[in-house]
């Protein structure tokens, strides 16, 4: 799942990209409204966290631009203003949910799995196919045999295959997706990530495999 962080200050940006990579978020940070816009132009997010207080172009700005545009992208905005009527404001202007610094951790995070579920294709928080689960919450991958907490990039790279079972993933479009439109990552690193899934699931005993298809992606395949 991939958000967009907007926030001027640096110090914070640095600790909020630990703490959602840390959960297995992939983030896109940038400091000021207009690049925010670009942003949000150029790629589809599952969630923004918006600062409001920012150079270039303030938050409200920001998210009253795309709710005109039609993104109906969720809106985090996460503000030192904390005042009712600031978030009376910023919930009438289009966001989701709305949070004041300090914060915590623990209620970030929890804020916004909510206001990303509907976003999940499924309901609930798990993904199946064939005797694999994966739980979004935990991270976990299962089958009757057992069970492993998966890493960041291997559960983000599983997540994209199981939302879309009978698709054929470019590597591409896992490097865009899970590293971002500025990483420099090349398909050789994605190939490492799909190895290291494929012992996991032979351990799990899993019927389900993941094939390469030559210059062209990989997808899930049930074994017979």
């Amino acid at each position: 799942m991939r958000l967009l962080l907007v926030e001027d200050e640096r110090s914070l940006v640095k600790a909020l990209t630990a703490i959602l990579e840390g959960n297995h978020y992939s983030v896109d940070a940038v400091y000021d409204g207009r690049e925010a816009l670009a942003y949000l132009e150029a790629t589809v997010y599952d969630g923004v966290i918006l600062d409001l207080m920012l150079p270039g172009l303030d938050g409200l700005s920001v998210l009253r631009q795309i709710r005109a545009r039609g993104n109906q992208v969720p809106v985090l905005i996460l503000t030192a203003k904390s005042e009712v009527e600031d978030k009376v404001l910023g919930l009438d202007s289009g966001a989701n949910d709305y949070l004041a610094k300090p914060f915590a951790a623990a209620e970030l995070l929890a804020r916004i799995r909510a206001m990303t579920r509907s976003q999940r294709g499924q309901s609930g928080s798990l993904l199946r196919r064939g005797n694999l689960t994966l739980d979004l919450a935990s991270f976990e991958l299962s089958t009757p045999t057992g069970r492993t907490r998966l890493p960041n990039k291997e559960f983000q790279i599983l997540e994209m295959l199981l939302r879309s079972p009978t698709a054929l993933i470019p590597a591409g479009q896992f490097i865009e997706t899970i590293w971002g439109l500025d990483s420099d990552v090349e398909a050789n690193v994605v190939w490492v990530h799909i190895s290291c899934l494929r012992k996991i699931l032979a351990k799990l005993d899993a019927n389900v495999r993941i094939r390469a298809v030559r210059n062209s992606g990989y997808r899930l395949e049930e074994r017979p």
